[in-house]
């Protein structure tokens, strides 16, 4: 049978989008209606780096101290822009939690739009929470526009500000070993994803909590940021499970002659 040759390809890829965004919408309807917000309720695989998160921001807002966001040196409209707005998602999750506490997160990046975008994130989550007199401009710094000055610009911020805790999610090269071992010499939680092989390499090896793979672009859901976020990370399990039955189904074809 030719079967397999006669089906453009093309429609396989829109008819598995389609199938993607019925799920999104499905799992969207499914979560509202029952309110589930937790992620223990929302079925979600346990991922202990965004626990230690949790943990640290309550410690943040009982102790008194800062977190440090820094988003790394991709632009927004880039080839890296994705994991630039997770970082920014994250910021503003974590700024809304922490509006309760006396010290807001400060923020580094590499890149110019994307500190005025990190400002802005920080002064969106202050309004919404009702504290927009607490945001202070400068908790978005620059630190840099290259990968080393960047590196070097967001050192102090680590030693001198008395972070609780230092994220690092964003596009980042071999910078990073510079940012993370230096939250790992102040005895702070590093959490620590990118989108580049050559960092996550390194974060692994020196951030004592790092994402690995799409753990990064699931931060939303594992942040609380929307029930759209969490509904695309269940359609993404369904979609994965529908590919390996398909390659299992279409191996087994292939060995009893069919194809």
């Amino acid at each position: 049978m030719n079967l397999p040759y006669q089906i453009d390809p093309g429609y396989i890829g829109l008819g598995f989008v389609l199938l993607f965004l019925l799920l999104i919408l499905t799992f969207t309807a499914i979560l509202r209606d029952k309110g589930r917000r937790s992620l223990g309720e929302a079925g979600l695989r346990k991922i202990p780096a965004f626990k230690k998160l949790w943990r640290t921001m309550n410690y943040s807002v009982e102790s008194g101290k800062r977190l440090h966001l820094t988003l790394g040196r991709a632009g927004i409209g880039g080839e890296h822009s994705t994991s630039s707005l997770v970082g920014l998602s994250i910021l503003k999750s974590v700024a809304q939690f922490v509006s309760m506490g006396d010290k807001s997160p400060i923020t580094t990046s590499g890149e110019g739009t994307l500190m005025i975008l990190s400002q802005d994130t920080t002064r969106s989550a202050y309004s919404s929470s009702g504290v927009a007199e607490k945001f202070d401009q400068a908790d978005g710094q620059l630190s840099g526009l290259t990968p080393f000055s960047y590196a070097s610009g967001t050192l102090p911020i680590i030693y001198d500000q008395q972070t609780s805790g230092t994220i690092m999610v964003g596009h980042f090269g071999s910078e990073a070993a510079l940012i993370a071992d230096a939250s790992e010499n102040t005895d702070c939680m590093t959490l620590a994803g990118s989108d580049d092989l050559s960092a996550q390499a390194i974060l692994v090896a020196t951030a004592n909590e790092p994402l690995i793979g799409e753990e990064l672009y699931a931060a939303g859901a594992y942040m609380q940021i929307g029930l759209t976020h969490t509904a695309s990370v269940r359609a993404q399990d369904v979609i994965r499970w529908i590919l390996v039955i398909v390659i299992l189904v279409g191996a087994a074809l292939k060995l009893t002659g069919v194809f």
